[in-house]
Order: C-alpha cells, then structure tokens, then sequence
C-alpha cells in the first residue's frame, strides 16, 4: 500500500563506489534531463517514482555496500515508497543472474555499458547529441573527466575488466570538446580518471598518447587546474613528465597505484615490474618534476605475503617516502587469476598491516607538511565547515587527499575560487593558513 504520494518522472540516482562510477552517473542523469524527467542524485526525500542505483563491485565491502542499497531500496517498494528500482553498474554487470534470483523485487538490471537499454526500459530516448554531457554532482567548480573506459592489464586481484571489458581510449577531440563544455560552465578543475591512464590512445593511435591529450587540455580556457589519476607504472609514457613540468596549469601530482613494495609480490600479482623497475620510475619522476607529490595505494594480504615480503613493503615506503598514500586489505574476488589461490592471510593481520602501514604514512605525511610552513600556496576553496574555509592545494584531490583550513573570521573567499593562502601550521593531513590576496 502506498504510504506517500511520489513524484511521477522523478527519478533518484543513488551512486557507490569510485569516480568512474560517479561519471556514469552524471552522463545518465544528463540523458534523464533531457527526457523531461525530474532528476536528483541520491536524493534527500523519498519522493521519487523511480530509483537507479549504480552499483560498485570491485571488493568485499563495496559489493555488501551495494547489496544492503539494493535491499533497502527494494523494501522501499514493497511499501510502496517507491514505484520502481533499477540497478546498473559493476556489480549488476559481474553477478546479473545471482541478483535476479536473489533480489527479484528489482524491476530490471543493466552492466555498466548498458545506458541506452536502460533509458529504453524508462521509455526515454538515447540522444547522441548529448554525448559528452553531464549534470555534475561534484561541487560546479571541479568534475571527474574520463578518458577511457575498461582495462587491458592482466592484474590477477582485479575484476575490473570482467566487468568494465577491455580498454577504449575516448578521442582527443572529443575530449577537448568535453573540456571547453565544462569550462562554460564555471569548471575549473579536471581531475582525468581512466581504469588505466598510461594505456590511453594505444587503440586509437597505436601509441601511448596521454602527453598530447593533456597538452591540448590545457589549452582550454578556464580550465585552470588539470590532475592525473590511475596512472599504471608498466609502460609508463614518460613525455607526459615534460607537460606536467611545463604547463602551469597541469597540477604537480600523480596518482599511480602501485600496489606492494615486494618483487615476489609484484611477480604473484602480474603487475609487469619489479621493486627495482618501481624505485627507478619514481626516481626519473621526481627528477623530472622536483616539485610533484606522489599519490599511491598498496595492497595488504594479498595470498602468500609473508612477513619478510610486508617488512620490505613497510622498508620501502618508509624509504620513498610518498607525499600520498592509502592502502587495501587484499579481497579474495572470484574469476580473478589469484582466486585460485589460498587466501592465506587472516583478516585480522590483512588488517593489522594495513594499520601499520598507514601509521607509518601518518608520520611520513607530518613530516611532509612541515615543509609548506612559512609558504605560499594556491588553494581552491570547496566548501564552509564550521568556523572553516576548506581548500587544497595542487597537491592534493579532492576527499582523499590533505586539505587547507582558513578561519572565517580573518578574511572571506568564494567557493570555488582560488586565493593565495600563507601556511601557519600544519598537522599530519592538514595545513592551516592566512589568505594573503
């Protein structure tokens, strides 16, 4: 029976899960407005006739994420809070009939390159003039920008290609096009996002052309900050250094997963390198842009990691010293290559050593900040909390990186502007400062 009276064409879009997620989200949402129907992302009020929840699948805790979103929003229709639920993304693309069986109160299920099935189903038409368009769910001044879809690489812990299939470089053109659309409307800040950022214009051009694209991003107007993600170490093309060092508008950082510090773990995870080889690209990296700060993320656990192969994890960073890190307890994922595998590590030391790890960053990354006191830094303001204005520097992205805090009370900013900012003090992920302009 229904409890409320729901909003016909409305339709909320619950999103889980990464970036590339939130992006397909925005170009759905885009495709909805367009087709008159009444849009929000993951909505405050329950009032929506319809639901699509864009599904993560990539580990243990995400799946469950989006199973208990599925289960919460299929109860929501049983009483009639909501008239019908879709669910599309990773998780659908990877367990489609296990859902169907498991959850039939689902009304339809699309993979993640099913956008134009699923628009069909809501009697909505696919409109190719739109490619490109999106309705941002990210604060107006900065968007995820993704240049590729899918993945090549053989990693054997990662499900992303069985659900994201292989890797499609999106043309420069297009891309640029895309670039100066956001940059109408206020966009500031592309932070490029791809499974595999290195790989791009392989398929396209027959070589790896993430220089050229992003020398050509940069030339479009407005566009006053540009930040690289999921930068594969294998193959990594190095001219893209040279456009990061020589474009002021090209952040100085780089995300690049790599994953364990242990040549023998390296080896097991069929990542195509070796400590050595890593150590060596960080170096020419470093070398080529002195001031980059490098973001990675690591992998606790993974089947056969023995407490010599987490010391030299452990010894390496503490050597590198990485300006970012994060780190993964290892998830055992099915038709993986390292499913075959014993899951050897318990939980609990997959956890403990993910905990030492990242105590380790904590005293690296304080250390590391010391270094701004008594600097100058640009900094984009994203948002007011509390008695705080809250930014970051080129250095660091959005949610997952360190952020600058500037009282309210000793000057006043608009969101989504940039302003010199003196910093006073700092701590282990933050800086504090004083606006200078």
């Amino acid at each position: 029976m229904k409890t409320k009276t729901l909003k016909k064409n409305k339709v909320n879009v619950v999103t889980l899960g990464c970036s590339k997620n939130l992006f397909d989200s925005e170009v759905m949402m885009a495709q909805l407005k367009a087709n008159k129907f009444d849009v929000e992302h993951e909505a405050r009020q329950d009032d929506s006739e319809i639901v699509v929840i864009n599904t993560c699948g990539f580990i243990d805790n995400a799946k469950q994420e989006s199973i208990d979103t599925i289960l919460r929003y299929a109860d929501a229709k049983k009483e009639g809070q909501v008239e019908k639920v879709y669910v599309t993304g990773c998780l659908s693309e990877r367990y489609k009939a296990e859902l169907q069986t498991e959850i039939p109160e689902v009304d339809a299920y699309f993979g993640t390159r099913d956008l134009p099935r699923l628009l069909k189903t809501l009697k909505a038409d696919y409109k190719h003039e739109l490619v490109g368009e999106r309705l941002l769910t990210t604060p107006s001044h900065y968007a995820y920008f993704k240049i590729a879809e899918g993945c090549d690489r053989p990693c054997s812990f990662c499900a992303i290609p069985l659900m994201r299939g292989g890797h499609k470089s999106t043309p420069i053109e297009d891309l640029v096009k895309q670039a100066e659309s956001l940059a109408a409307k206020g966009v500031k800040e592309l932070m490029l996002i791809a499974q595999d950022l290195t790989y791009y214009g392989l398929d396209l051009y027959k070589k790896r052309n993430l220089a050229e694209l992003v020398d050509r991003l940069s030339d479009v107007e407005g566009i006053e900050w540009i930040r690289l993600h999921y930068a594969f170490p294998t193959g990594f093309p190095m001219d893209v250094l040279d456009v990061i060092r020589d474009r002021p508008n090209v952040c100085n950082y780089l995300d690049m997963p790599l994953q364990h510090g242990s040549t023998r773990m390296l080896k097991a995870m069929r990542r195509g390198t070796t400590r050595q080889k890593t150590e060596q690209l960080i170096t020419d990296i470093r070398n080529t842009v002195p001031d980059i700060a490098i973001r990675t993320t690591l992998i606790a656990g993974y089947p056969g990691e023995t407490e010599e192969d987490f010391q030299e994890m452990y010894d390496w960073v503490e050597k590198t010293r990485f300006e970012r890190l994060g780190i993964f307890t290892y998830s055992h994922e099915e038709n993986t290559h390292a499913f075959k595998f014993e899951d050897d590590v318990p939980d609990q030391l997959k956890k403990e050593r993910a905990d030492t790890i990242m105590e380790l960053q904590s005293g690296i990354s304080y250390d590391l900040n010391q270094q701004h006191i008594g600097k100058t830094r640009k900094v984009l303001f994203d948002r007011i909390e509390g008695d705080y204005f809250i930014g970051r520097t080129e250095y660091d992205s959005p949610e997952v990186d360190n952020e600058v805090l500037v009282k309210k009370s000793e000057g006043y900013v608009r969101i989504g502007d940039f302003s010199e900012v003196m910093i006073t003090n700092a701590d282990h992920y933050d800086l504090y400062g004083k606006l200078t302009n």
